[in-house]
């Protein structure tokens, strides 16, 4: 017999205390965080979905191996077990330690960019944009149209538009681009996922106009998880061999282990190129650490060379995605307007949809976001023109392609009734909606805005 629940693949060892909070103190927390999420004290958060990123549980092997993390500075015996592992899983030469995805990025993309040159990618999400355009270069996305629409399914949503790639190419020479990079899945287009048809393509348009093609990886097991079940030719095949697959075609990757590491810190960035390698080992003395530790303990190492294991368990991967789509699928029927078809990862409301009324430069994602911490202590992140829009030379708005809330969900931390919870918030910000009000930024930085800005609710 078939069953229709799939509960957790573990057992809960260890616990971790939730504070229950009021509504009016929850108001009064938002307020003295200038209704930002990101600035919020994790204590005074009732279920706290604003990242995926190092906030895994990790398991009894994971913790246990901590005790085996050899702290030397150089030539550690943890280093080398992460290194043959990122080795075997990616089949690249060299490989880079770093304490998470974005210093690999700001370490590759620094090299490669540089006033004048230019990077294309599906979509950059924010830190990757933010490395790349603080070089003086500039980023692009090229996302295929289907991403446009929200409620338009389609199995791989996160693709690249490879006709625009190939015109890119043509119109620029292999100097002027920094590189092409594929994000998989594409966090910032809904957390959808690439197929593999999409990435063969990219890499031999990316060979024929001689340009470095690079893979954001940090999602690569889940992202291998959609090829596996929705793409011919895949069904067969493991989700780690999947990977590996879609890592030969590439000249390097960045990775974040905060997410498919399962850890809660650590990254990498390896690569084919010896030159390129040289290059970035350099920089990585400089501003990360020693080649063989680069900003990771010990134990941070044991703990990632045993989560890029543990990550592409079958029974662990069919929970994931199979949980998250339950709570993207119960909203939807809610009426709820979402990216469909649910990514990997993580449910992205649509904002602009669920409150036609607040207009684009008052920011209804950043007014969901609040409205989900003051009404149920759940905290997420906006994903639209606070996080993505620029301001033109009248300092007037350019807004995101998107106003989206992503409800990231942490791996192997959260139950089904956390979900159910999550669920009975949504109904009562359904029946309240027409009277939240739109917010308008009082202070913000030149990058990343969006992790300090402060904003007050327009009256």
């Amino acid at each position: 017999m078939k069953f229709k629940t799939i509960f957790e693949p573990f057992k809960i060892k260890s616990v971790e205390p939730i504070t229950m909070s009021t509504e009016s103190e929850r108001l009064e927390y938002l307020e003295q965080a200038d209704y930002n999420p990101f600035r919020l004290n994790s204590k005074d958060v009732l279920i706290d979905f604003l990242t995926d990123s190092g906030t895994s549980a990790m398991s009894s092997k994971q913790w246990a191996s901590l005790m085996d993390g050899d702290e030397a500075y150089a030539g550690s015996k943890s280093w080398i077990k992460m290194e043959k592992e990122i080795k075997d899983l990616t089949g690249f030469e060299h490989i880079l330690p770093t304490h998470q995805g974005r210093a690999g990025e700001r370490i590759l993309y620094g090299y490669l960019g540089g006033k004048g040159k230019i990077f294309i990618s599906n979509t950059h999400f924010d830190t990757t944009r933010a490395n790349i355009e603080y070089s003086g270069a500039e980023a692009i996305d090229i996302p295929i149209p289907e991403s446009a629409e929200p409620m338009l399914s389609h199995p791989f949503k996160g693709n690249m538009d490879t006709d625009k790639l190939k015109e890119l190419l043509k119109n620029h020479s292999s100097e002027e681009i920094g590189g092409v990079i594929l994000t998989v899945t594409n966090n910032s287009g809904g957390g959808q996922p690439v197929s593999m048809k999409n990435a063969i393509e990219v890499s031999n348009l990316c060979k024929k106009f001689n340009v470095k093609f690079f893979l954001d990886c940090c999602r690569i097991a889940e992202n291998s998880y959609f090829i596996k079940t929705r793409e011919p030719g895949y069904r067969r095949m493991s989700y780690r061999n999947i990977a590996r697959e879609m890592f030969s075609l590439a000249d390097g990757c960045v990775m974040s282990a905060k997410k498919d590491g399962l850890v809660n810190m650590g990254g990498f960035l390896a690569l084919k190129d010896k030159d390129l390698s040289d290059a970035c080992t350099n920089l990585l003395i400089i501003t990360e650490g020693f080649v063989t530790y680069g900003g990771l303990s010990g134990r941070d190492m044991e703990a990632i060379s045993l989560g890029l294991r543990e990550v592409f368990d079958e029974d662990y991967l069919k929970y994931r995605i199979r949980s998250t789509e339950y709570l993207g699928e119960m909203l939807y029927r809610m009426g709820i307007p979402l990216i469909w078809p649910i990514g990997g990862h993580a449910v992205y409301i649509d904002a602009k949809s669920f409150y036609q009324h607040i207009p684009v430069d008052q920011y209804p994602g950043q007014a969901l976001v609040c409205e989900l911490y003051i009404k149920g202590g759940i905290r997420s992140v906006e994903i639209g023109s606070v996080m993505f829009g620029k301001y033109d030379e009248d300092g007037d708005l350019i807004p995101a392609p998107n106003e989206l809330v992503r409800l990231a969900i942490p791996r192997r931390v959260y139950t089904q009734s956390h979900i159910e919870y999550v669920i009975e918030v949504f109904k009562l910000l359904l029946e309240e909606r027409d009277s939240v009000k739109g917010f308008e930024i009082t202070e913000e930085s030149e990058f990343l805005r969006h992790f300090t800005a402060k904003f007050r609710r327009v009256s």
